[in-house]
């Protein structure tokens, strides 16, 4: 019989899995890594779509699944998607053309979390709210959908 320490401690270890399991099974989606954002925008603005930043991290299991599960099925679908990297000194120009790294960008921006979409219109304004992290992973596809859908309206 199991104690109530065992108990808990096996219900723990089994919410723990999940994730990890999930992540080892998930193939990972490669997104357009951002140079110009200007130029990214203005190709959004031709299909009349908003631009989604997606923040990510090098090793982030969350990241892995918000790409190969919702962010790499709705770019193929014809959203305009980026992606930016935390802790990355790559190259990329902001909305205004001024040169940056990503990492030095994201923190302007004051993202601190990975994953986090940010989903941007003309001029580089933000048009929904920020999903940031993985929390609620049986609604982020829901809550994707309908900041999507917002931001969309708004170009």
């Amino acid at each position: 019989m199991f104690s109530r320490r065992r108990w808990c401690g096996a219900v723990v270890g089994s919410l723990l899995a999940g994730p990890v399991l999930a992540q080892t099974r998930v193939p990972d989606i490669a997104l357009p890594r951002a140079a110009s954002l200007s130029q990214a925008m203005a190709e959004a603005a031709t299909r009349h779509k908003a631009l989604i930043v997606m923040a990510s991290l090098e090793g982030c299991g969350f990241c892995r699944i918000a790409r190969s599960l919702y962010l790499g099925p709705l770019h193929q679908a014809g959203q305009p998607i980026v992606q930016l990297d935390m802790k990355t000194a790559a190259a990329v120009a902001d909305f205004q053309g001024r040169q940056s790294t990503h990492d030095e960008l994201l923190k302007r921006w004051g993202v601190k979390v990975a994953p986090t979409l940010l989903f941007f219109g003309p001029g580089g304004r933000e048009l929904a709210e920020r999903m940031e992290g993985a929390g609620l992973p049986d609604f982020y596809g829901a809550y994707l959908d309908e900041r999507t859908q917002q931001a969309n309206a708004h170009v």
